[in-house]
C-alpha cells in the first residue's frame, strides 16, 4: 500500500465524486481530503474508506501539512496561484496533477517544470471530463488513416455549473473566452466573433449554440492527430437535469479507405463534475503504476502521453457512459 494520495480541494464536489470513484478503482490505497476549511475536509473524508482529512495553507511552502507525514501525490482540484503546491510537490519527488488550468494558465507552471525538471511528474489536466473526452477522441482516431478536423461540442444543463472552486475558474475566464483558442487550418487563432460560435447537432437530433472554450483539449489533440482544425465548443440548455453530452466529429479517411465526416457521441446521466472526477482517478492510478503500467518517471505530461485511449473508453462504460456512433 502507498502513502495517501494528497487531495487539495478534496471537500468540494469534483473531489468528494474523485473519492468515490478513486475507492472504486483502487479500494484500498488511501486517500488525504486537503482545504484550508478542516471540518469540511473530515466530513468529506467521513463519506470515504480509508481518508483522512488535512488543512492545508497555501501561503506556506509547506502547505501547513504534519510534520514528517509522508505522500504518494499531489492532485490539485482549485486553482492554486501561489504554485505552493508544484514547489512542494517537486521538492518531494511526488506526482503532481493541475486539473484547474485554462489553456493561457499554464506558462508559469512550464516554467517551473523546466528549471526542475527531473524531480518530479507533472500533468496538466485542464482538459474536459479530466481528460477523458480527449482520450475517448483519441480512442476513435484509431479508426483513421487521415485526419482533417476534429470538432467536439459539449451540451451541459445551465445548473451544472460545479462548486466554488468551478465559479472561480469561470471568474478567472473573464474576458478571455471571448478569443478562445482554436487551430484553424493549419493556423493557431485567437478567435474573433465569428470564428468563436458554431452550431452542432446533439446526440439527440437536436440542434445547438455552442462557443469555443480555452482547454487543453484543443492543443493535446492537435499534437496527437496532426489534424489540421481543431476546437471544442460548449453549449448550455435548460430543464434536462444534470446529464450530459459530449459529441466528436472527426473527418477525415478512415483505414478502410472511406472518406468523410464521422460522428460519435458520449452520453452521461452524471454531472461533469462527476465524470471530470473520473478522469482524475483514471489519471492518479496511472502516475501511481497501480494500472496500465510502472510508476510514471519525472516530466511533463498530457493525459493522453499516460493513459491508454482504449483502457479509458473502457473504464468510462463501466463507469455508465453510454457510446453513440
Amino acid at each position: 500500500m502507498k502513502d495517501p494520495v494528497l487531495v487539495i480541494g478534496g471537500s468540494g464536489k469534483v473531489g468528494r465524486y474523485f473519492a468515490k470513484a478513486f475507492r472504486k478503482l483502487q479500494p484500498k490505497q488511501p486517500i488525504a481530503i486537503g482545504g484550508r476549511d478542516l471540518a469540511k475536509a473530515k466530513a468529506a473524508a467521513e463519506e470515504s474508506d480509508l481518508a483522512e482529512a488535512v488543512r492545508v495553507d497555501l501561503a506556506r511552502s509547506d502547505l501547513g501539512l504534519p510534520e514528517g507525514k509522508k505522500y504518494s501525490a499531489v492532485v490539485v482540484l482549485l486553482k492554486d496561484d501561489t504554485l505552493n503546491t508544484m514547489k512542494y510537490a517537486q521538492a518531494n519527488g511526488l506526482p503532481y496533477v493541475s486539473f484547474s488550468d485554462w489553456f493561457f494558465d499554464i506558462g508559469p507552471e512550464v516554467a517551473l517544470y523546466v528549471h526542475a525538471p527531473k524531480r518530479a511528474p507533472v500533468l496538466f489536466l485542464g482538459h474536459a471530463h479530466g481528460g477523458t473526452v480527449t482520450l475517448a477522441t483519441l480512442h476513435f482516431a484509431r479508426e483513421f488513416r487521415t485526419i482533417e478536423s476534429i470538432d467536439i461540442g459539449v451540451v451541459a444543463d445551465e445548473r451544472d455549473s460545479g462548486g466554488p472552486a468551478a465559479k472561480v475558474d469561470m471568474d478567472r475566464l473573464g474576458g478571455a473566452v471571448s478569443r478562445p483558442p482554436i487551430l484553424k487550418n493549419g493556423q493557431w487563432l485567437w478567435a474573433g466573433e465569428d470564428d468563436a460560435n458554431r452550431r452542432f447537432t446533439g446526440a439527440d437530433g437536436r440542434e445547438w449554440q455552442g462557443r469555443a472554450l480555452p482547454l487543453l483539449d484543443v492543443a493535446s489533440l492537435a499534437a496527437a492527430t496532426d489534424a489540421k482544425s481543431v476546437r471544442i465548443d460548449y453549449a448550455l440548455r435548460a430543464g434536462d437535469g444534470l446529464s450530459h453530452e459530449s459529441i466528436l466529429e472527426i473527418a477525415g479517411t478512415k483505414k478502410d479507405g472511406s472518406t468523410g465526416r464521422f460522428r460519435y457521441a458520449l452520453v452521461d446521466a452524471v454531472s461533469h463534475s462527476e465524470t471530470s472526477a473520473r478522469g482524475v482517478a483514471f489519471a492518479v492510478e496511472r502516475l501511481l503504476g497501480l494500472a496500465g503500467g510502472p510508476e510514471v518517471a519525472a516530466g511533463l505530461y498530457h493525459p493522453e502521453s499516460l493513459l491508454d485511449p482504449g483502457y479509458v473508453v473502457e473504464r468510462m462504460q463501466e463507469f455508465g457512459t453510454r457510446i453513440e456512433r
